[in-house]
């Protein structure tokens, strides 16, 4: 392996870090309690990279921002191995994981959609990541249900996008198997739905 290989993966790596840092910081803190220096302490690199990566505090949390749109984008990927059903219901069952029902992860969310009130940016990012996550699970919808016209299908996925966030704030409230259960089954009512 050459050194460029060895240097540029240690990059992805530390900026990687970064990045998880404040994703970690502002589930626990909120915007408030993401700063340069707290991340890098969080990240373990030296406050130098963090600025050496990012601007300020405002292009870290850009950054952070589309991270989770990657993730959600994830979600919602097709699996060209299943057939369509499947990977609708894969999809749906995706959502609630247990990496996504714990308390750290659902607080990041709540923070997230109240940094949309902070600053236009952050607004125009989560309506844009908003925006993708429901074209692919619309998508999803329509390969499965190909009778549907695409404003059907974009409604369903709206319909299941509140289920699942009502699920998420449901879990964070105190976790019930039985009712994450209902919620996917409610998704998959409206996903299949005649």
């Amino acid at each position: 392996m050459d050194t460029n290989t060895v240097k540029s993966g240690e990059q992805v790596d530390r900026q990687s870090r970064i990045l998880e840092a404040a994703l970690g910081l502002l589930s626990r803190h909120g915007i408030s309690g993401v700063n340069m220096r707290a991340v890098a302490r969080e990240a373990g690199v030296a406050l130098g990279l963090v600025n050496y990566y990012y601007e300020d505090k405002l292009s870290l949390i850009r950054a952070a921002l589309h991270r989770i749109d990657e993730h959600d984008l994830e979600l919602v990927a097709s699996d060209p191995e299943l057939p369509p059903e499947e990977q609708l219901q894969k999809a749906l069952r995706r959502v609630a994981g247990p990496e996504f029902l714990t308390t750290q992860y659902l607080s990041l969310r709540l923070h997230l959609w109240a940094l949309a009130q902070a600053h236009e940016d952050f607004a125009l990012i989560n309506t844009a990541a908003f925006d993708r996550y429901l074209g692919g699970l619309a998508t999803l919808i329509g390969n499965a249900k190909p009778e549907l016209s695409s404003k059907e299908c974009r409604e369903r996925a709206a319909d299941i996008v509140v289920v699942q966030n009502g699920m998420w704030l449901t879990a964070l409230l105190g976790f019930d198997e039985e009712s994450i259960r209902r919620s996917i089954a409610r998704t998959e009512e409206i996903a299949f739905a005649g």
